[in-house]
């Protein structure tokens, strides 16, 4: 199993930070999601679910993604989601965002990747932390680019 817990401060008020998480603007800060449409939308949002499709390469994988967590308070937004990617994968991850102050936001992203079936966890042993540290890495510097450019628009 992969397990992944950073953060880093990114200069941006947390309402606009949070904005990127939205619906409308998931692909930007998850360009490879193809199609992320709602199936059932939950009255508080937890146990919500979508058909998200992903490309990697010519290949689109197309699962289920559940909202297993959600909160959006003034000084506190979390989002935690769960998914079977190729009936060999079962993902979960969470981004929080914590107000430091109108102009600092905390943002850590966690999660795991565990192998449900032999394939699934080959192949989580061949790909190894480096390879799973570099894409926390690129996602987590996607979305402090995308926030930093969502306020020099506003």
């Amino acid at each position: 199993m992969l397990i992944w817990n950073k953060e880093r401060v990114i200069s941006v008020n947390i309402e606009n930070v949070w904005n990127l998480f939205s619906d409308e603007n998931l692909q930007r800060i998850m360009p490879n999601v193809v199609e992320h449409t709602p199936i059932e939308k939950k009255e508080g949002i937890v146990g919500s679910t979508y058909r998200q499709s992903y490309k990697e390469g010519r290949r689109v994988e197309t699962y289920i993604v559940e909202t297993l967590g959600y909160e959006n308070t003034e000084f506190k937004k979390h989002l935690h989601i769960g998914f079977t990617l190729g009936k060999a994968f079962e993902i979960e991850t969470a981004f929080t965002l914590i107000k430091i102050d109108e102009t600092n936001t905390r943002f850590i992203y966690s999660g795991h990747n565990k192998g449900i079936n032999f394939l699934g966890k080959v192949m989580l042993k061949i790909a190894g932390d480096k390879n799973n540290n570099k894409v926390v890495q690129d996602f987590m510097d996607r979305v402090e680019e995308e926030a930093m450019e969502e306020t020099a628009s506003v």
